[in-house]
C-alpha cells in the first residue's frame, strides 16, 4: 500500500495519522527504541531495525516501508516538498554499510531496496552525489542505519563556530611580491625561472629559493600574460620555497583555518596578510553517521577493515565544500588559497592525514606523531591552488590534540599569573589548568549529550529550538525563548513570531538552562530525582511510567518534556567533566581557581551561572567565569597568520603535563561525587552568594522513582 503512493502524480499517503501497514508503532519523540526485543521474522510480518543518525532515533518496520514514512513516524527531521514523488530530492539519505557495535546492527546497502526508475530519473536531471538515496523511493528490505545530512533536514544546523575578534600580531609564513622580470635574449640563454630569481634577489633581497615543478609548469604563461611583470607567493616556514606566480600585479593572499570537532567542523577564510576574516563557514561532521562519539568511530574501523579509509574520505570531502562555501561567500576561487591550518582531536587528526587511529582507542593511547606537520594540501585531498600547503598544529597526547594546542595558543594561560581553568565543552571536554609556572592538559568523555543528542527532546542549535529557559518558583510554570526569535513565550506576539519554525527541541543551552532552573525551583533533588510529590503544586511534573517528567511546552497533543533519562543523562556527561577538572586540581595540589574559561561551540552559548549551578565546573568568582568562544578555532587563526605563533605553540605543548584520566584511579571517585547538583560534597560559597541554591531534599514517596528509592531505604 505505501509503495503505490509514492509514484509521480500520485497523493504522498505518508503524514496521514491514521496506521497503516509498515507504520512504526508508539512515539518517536521520545527516542525511544520501538519493540526493541522483536527480531526480524518473528510474527505476522517480518519487521528489520532501523536507527537514523544523527538523532539516534530507532525503530521496527515491515519490510517494503519507505525509509521516508520510516522517518516520519518517528519524528526524524527529513526535508520533503513534493510529496514523496522523487521532484524536490529534498530527502536524500546515506545508508551505512557495515558493522555498528554501539548501534548492535549490520547494516548494508543490499538491506535497501535497488536503485528505482524515479532516482534514476532524478539522478539523471538533478545529479546525485554517490552513496546517496532519495528516502521516498528507497524500501527497508533489512536492517539499517541510515544517516540524514544537513542538508536534508528541515531544521538545518545552526553551527555556532564564528570567529572571534582578537588582535593577534600578524606575521603571515606566505607573502607576496611583486617583480618585474627581464626578458629572453638570445645572447642570455638562461631559463625563466633564473631570471625571476635575479629579478627577486635585485628587487627583494630574496635568495637561496627552492622551487616547485607546479610553479615552473605555469611560470611561462604568467610571465608573458603580464607583460615580463608577475606577482609570486613565497613560503617561509623554514625552507623559503616559491609557491605561485601571477601574472601582473596582485595583492591579496588567502588561507583557511579549520576547527575539526567530532560533531561539527569550523571553517574560516582569512587574508593571510592582515589577518582579516573575510568568510566563515560551518557543517557538521559527516563522519558522524559511522558513530556520534571518537570511539564508536575507532571500533567501527575495528570492525570493518578499511573503515578508515571511508571516515578519511567523508571528513576530507567536508572540508572541500567548506573550502568552496566560504570562498564562494567571499567572491572567490578556490585556488585563492595557499595556505591551510587545521587542529582536531587526537582521533579527528589522525584520519584528517589517513592515519588508522585504532592504536588510540586503547592503552597507552600512541599517537602516530604529536609533532607540528607541514604538507602539501594535495596529500590530503583538498582541492584548492595546487602548491598550497598545511600545518597541523601538534598534538600534545593520545586524548589530548591539536584543538587543545590551539586553545591553549588562543587563551595563553601559559602567560598568566593567576590559575586558569579552560574547558573546551564539546562531545570530548578538552581541559586546561594552569599558569605561566606549570600547565596541565587531559580529556575527559563527555558525550553528545550537551549539544542535544541522547535527549528525548533534544535537538541541536537551530532555528525553533529552546535556548533560554526560566521557572517560576511559586507556580513552576516555565517560559522560554527559541533561537531565531529574541521574544519570551510568555510575551505578546510570540506565538505569531514562531509561525514559521515552531517550537521544534531544546538545544544544548536550553537543556543546561532548564535541569538548573527545575534544581532551583526544587523539582529535582540534589541526587538529580523528578520529585513526584511536585506533582500537587503543578500539572507539569507528571507520571512517566515508573519516573516523572517536566513538560517545559505543549503544543496540541505534541509535549516537550524533560525526563529522568534526560536528568541522568546530563548527569553522567557533566559529572565526567567536573571529574577531569577535578584531577587536574589534584594535581596541582590546589582547591580553588583564579578564572574560568568556557570554551568551544557549546560552550560559548552557556550562562556561565547555570553550567555552575550543575555543577559542570568548581566554584569560582562568577564576574571571573567568561565564554571564550571558539577557542580552537581562533588558535588555528592565529597559526594560520603568524610564524612566531607557531614556534611558540610548538615549544609550549612540551612543557604541558598530560594526565590520562582512563588511568587515573580517583577519577571514579570524583565522577559519584560530581553526579550530586552541584556537587556531594564540594562547596560552591561563590556561586551561593548570588543564587539561593534549595536545601538538600530527597523525593517524597510516590509512584516515581525517587518515591521506591526512599522506600527502600527504609
Amino acid at each position: 500500500m505505501a509503495a503505490k503512493g509514492v509514484g509521480a502524480g500520485r497523493r504522498s499517503d505518508y503524514d496521514d495519522a491514521a496506521p497503516r501497514p509498515g507504520r512504526c508503532e508508539g512515539d518517536g519523540l521520545a527516542m525511544n527504541m520501538i519493540d526493541p526485543g522483536q527480531p526480524p521474522g518473528q510474527g505476522a510480518t517480518q519487521r528489520a531495525l532501523v536507527v537514523f543518525t544523527p538523532s539516534g532515533r530507532r525503530g521496527r518496520f515491515a519490510l517494503g516501508t519507505p525509509l521516508l514514512q520510516a522517518a516520519r513516524s518517528l519524528g526524524v527531521d527529513v526535508d520533503s516538498v513534493c510529496g514523496g514523488r522523487s521532484i524536490c530530492g529534498r530527502c536524500q539519505v546515506e545508508i551505512g554499510d557495515g558493522q555498528f557495535a554501539k548501534h548492535g546492527i549490520e547494516s548494508r546497502a543490499g538491506h535497501a531496496s535497488e536503485t528505482g526508475a524515479a532516482e534514476l530519473r532524478y539522478a539523471e536531471k538533478r545529479g546525485l552525489k554517490p552513496g546517496r538515496r532519495l528516502s521516498c523511493q528507497t524500501l527497508i528490505q533489512g536492517d539499517l542505519v541510515v544517516d540524514v545530512p544537513p542538508e536534508s533536514q528541515v531544521h538545518k544546523q545552526v553551527v555556532r563556530k564564528d570567529a572571534e575578534h582578537r588582535v593577534i600580531e600578524v606575521d603571515p609564513p606566505v607573502k607576496l611580491y611583486y617583480v618585474e622580470v627581464r626578458e629572453p635574449d638570445m645572447h642570455d640563454p638562461s631559463g625563466d625561472l633564473r631570471r625571476l630569481e635575479e629579478a627577486l634577489a635585485e628587487q627583494w633581497g630574496i635568495t637561496g629559493l627552492d622551487c616547485d615543478l607546479r610553479v615552473v609548469q605555469r611560470l611561462q604563461k604568467a610571465l608573458r600574460d603580464g607583460g615580463w611583470t608577475c606577482t609570486v607567493a613565497v613560503r617561509e616556514q623554514r625552507v623559503k620555497r616559491l609557491l605561485a606566480v601571477w601574472p601582473g600585479f596582485r595583492d591579496k593572499i588567502y588561507g583557511l583555518a579549520y576547527d575539526v570537532g567530532s560533531t561539527t567542523i569550523a571553517c574560516h577564510l582569512c587574508d593571510i596578510e592582515t589577518g582579516e576574516v573575510v568568510a566563515s563557514g560551518g557543517a557538521m561532521n559527516p563522519q558522524i553517521r559511522f558513530g556520534e562519539d571518537l570511539m564508536s568511530r575507532v571500533s567501527y574501523i575495528m570492525m570493518n577493515p578499511g573503515g578508515d579509509k571511508a571516515l578519511t574520505e567523508a571528513v576530507r570531502e567536508a572540508l572541500n565544500d567548506l573550502a568552496r562555501h566560504v570562498t564562494a561567500q567571499a567572491g572567490l576561487e578556490v585556488e585563492d588559497v595557499l595556505e591551510v591550518t587545521l587542529v582536531g582531536n587526537p582521533i579527528m587528526h589522525h584520519l584528517v592525514l589517513g592515519i588508522d587511529p585504532i592504536e588510540l582507542g586503547g592503552a597507552p593511547f600512541a599517537l602516530a606523531t604529536d609533532q607540528a606537520i607541514n604538507i602539501w594540501a594535495t596529500e590530503i585531498d583538498l582541492r584548492i591552488h595546487p602548491n598550497a600547503r598545511v600545518y597541523v598544529l601538534p598534538c600534545i597526547a593520545g586524548h589530548v590534540g591539536a584543538d587543545t594546542a590551539a586553545v591553549i595558543l588562543s587563551e595563553e594561560p601559559h602567560k598568566s599569573d593567576d590559575l586558569r581553568l579552560i574547558v573546551d565543552v564539546g562531545t570530548n571536554a578538552e581541559i586546561v589548568l594552569g599558569n605561566k609556572d606549570r600547565l596541565l592538559a587531559c580529556s575527559s568523555p563527555t558525550g553528545p549529550a550537551f549539544e542535544g543528542a541522547q535527549i528525548s527532546s533534544g535537538q541541536r542549535a537551530a532555528p525553533g529550538a529552546i535556548e533560554r529557559v526560566r521557572i517560576d518558583r511559586d507556580t513552576l510554570e516555565p517560559r522560554f525563548r527559541i533561537i531565531g526569535n529574541e521574544l519570551w513565550s510568555d510575551e505578546e506576539g510570540f506565538a505569531q513570531k514562531v509561525r514559521r519554525t515552531g517550537v521544534t527541541g531544546i538545544c544544548g543551552s536550553g537543556i543546561i538552562e532548564v535541569l538548573a532552573e527545575m534544581f532551583l525551583a526544587g523539582i529535582i533533588t540534589q541526587d538529580g530525582v523528578i520529585d513526584g510529590s511536585m506533582a500537587a503544586r503543578s500539572d507539569r511534573i507528571v507520571a512517566d511510567g515508573r519516573t516523572f517528567s517536566y513538560v517545559l511546552h505543549r503544543d496540541g497533543e505534541r509535549e516537550l518534556r524533560v525526563t529522568q533519562n534526560d536528568v541522568r543523562a546530563i548527569q553522567l556527561a557533566k559529572a565526567a567533566l567536573y571529574a577531569g577538572v577535578r584531577l587536574l586540581m589534584d594535581k596541582l595540589g590546589v582547591d580553588q581557581v583564579d578564572r574560568i574559561t568556557l570554551a568551544g561551540a557549546f560552550g560559548s552559548h552557556i550562562d556561565v551561572k547555570y553550567a555552575m549551578v550543575l555543577g559542570l565546573i568548581p566554584d569560582c568568582d562568577l564576574a571571573k567565569v567568561v565564554a571564550g568562544g571558539n577557542a580552537a578555532g581562533t588558535g588555528a587563526r592565529i597559526a594560520l597568520v603568524s610564524r612566531a605563533a607557531r614556534a611558540e605553540i610548538e615549544q609550549v605543548v612540551r612543557r604541558v603535563e598530560k594526565i590520562e584520566t582512563a588511568v587515573e584511579p580517583m577519577f571514579q571517585q570524583h565522577f559519584v561525587e560530581a553526579m550530586a547538583l552541584p556537587h556531594k560534597t564540594a562547596a560552591f560559597p561563590n556561586l551561593a552568594a548570588v543564587v539561593e541554591l534549595p536545601a538538600p531534599k530527597v523525593a517524597e514517596a510516590g509512584d516515581g522513582e525517587g518515591g521506591r528509592r526512599r522506600r527502600r531505604r527504609g
